[in-house]
């Protein structure tokens, strides 16, 4: 079992996208429940996260969110990244035999040009993390955040595919 967490500022239709490419997950008996780690959103992003039966946490500090987790493992995704069918296998498959952080293969719809990957340093979370809740826990003390938890973290890279965010400008 694993648990959502989501950090947003003012990332309402972003949330409202990730959230529908979790429905399989749930559905499935994969994800337990999805945390929101609000960092001050002034729009509507609570009240879809309050549609969606997400646990709210404004202005929480990462480890707090991470110990509102129920699962035993985490997965980290920007708001607007959205998983592509055949997430929940990989994910429990990694999940049951893995000890390791992973995160999802981009999508091959929405690679970036060659020279964008090559000179501009993608964030961290870009393609998601799954880690286990002890590690994240371990992690979070010395991060601020999601992005800098999994900087520098060796990951497996799944099969399954992600749509990553689009960038804020």
């Amino acid at each position: 079992m694993l648990s959502a967490v989501i950090e947003t500022e003012n990332d309402e239709e972003g949330l409202a996208r990730s959230l529908a490419s979790l429905i399989g997950g749930a559905v499935e008996g994969m994800l337990r429940d999805v945390v929101v780690r609000d960092r001050g959103s002034t729009d509507q992003t609570h009240k879809v996260a309050e549609h969606a039966g997400c646990v709210w946490l404004p202005e929480a500090d990462l480890g707090a969110a991470i110990h509102r987790a129920k699962g035993e493992w985490l997965l980290f995704l920007q708001p607007g990244a959205r998983l592509l069918d055949g997430w929940v296998d990989d994910a429990a498959a990694h999940v049951a035999k893995a000890t390791m952080p992973a995160r999802f293969s981009r999508s091959r719809a929405e690679r970036t040009p060659f020279l964008s990957r090559v000179f501009v340093r993608p964030d961290a979370l870009v393609q998601g993390l799954l880690i286990p809740k002890a590690r994240a826990l371990a992690l979070a003390k010395s991060a601020a955040d999601a992005e800098a938890l999994a900087r520098g973290l060796a990951m497996k890279t799944l099969q399954a595919e992600i749509v990553p965010a689009s960038r804020k400008r």
